[in-house]
């Protein structure tokens, strides 16, 4: 996966140099309409081979808030700025340097917090094999992720249950199938705001 990783790099230098007056608008509107608190939020989340390394973020929630790993649409810790930012998915832009520095790819599993990467077992730990992206297949599939969850009465049962293992299943099905073509596909895709459950077909 040489190719894979020369384009993660130069897809991330170009984004972040392209990027930069982006940053620098969403950072101030971060600092003006949230205060108090830092600009990126930082956590640390499970990747290649289990390793745990520090994914960044725009701060989209309340400080202190208190709150699970598990985001519904319509908590009141998610700021009114910060949904703007997570509906438009622009609270992930920090992540492009992750990409850059190697912790993640654009394309992939979405990096889970520390806990879930201990439920996986026997073939399904070959989701460890690889970077976790900042798009991939399962996360298009449920773009409207917190949407689903806020719908039900316990959204993290609901996560655990049925949102979960099927990223597994299709998060596999990915890497079975992998080729760059596809990568240009899901990148596309999620530009263009597409949800496909099986992009490779």
């Amino acid at each position: 996966m040489i190719v894979k990783r020369i384009f993660d790099i130069s897809s991330a230098l170009v984004g972040l140099i392209l990027l930069s007056p982006v940053y620098v608008v969403i950072a101030v509107l971060i600092k003006i309409k949230m205060p108090g608190g830092p600009v990126l939020f930082s956590q640390k989340r499970v990747g290649r081979y289990g390793h745990l390394f520090v994914m960044h973020k725009f701060r989209t929630m309340a400080v202190n808030h208190g709150g699970s790993s598990i985001s519904v649409k319509g908590e009141s810790r998610i700021t009114p700025l910060g949904a703007v930012l997570r509906k438009y998915k622009l609270d992930e832009l920090p992540e492009l340097w992750n990409i850059l520095i190697g912790d993640m790819s654009l394309v992939g599993p979405r990096p889970d917090v520390p806990g879930y990467a201990d439920k996986l077992t026997g073939d399904d730990r070959l989701l460890l094999s690889i970077r976790p992206g900042l798009t991939g297949p399962a996360s298009m599939k449920y773009s409207d992720e917190e949407e689903i969850l806020a719908l039900q009465p316990d959204p993290r049962k609901y996560n655990d249950e049925v949102l979960y293992p099927d990223k597994v299943r299709i998060n596999l099905e990915y890497i079975r199938h992998w080729a760059f073509w596809l990568d240009i596909r899901i990148i596309l895709l999620t530009l263009l705001g597409r949800k496909l459950d099986e992009p490779w077909v």
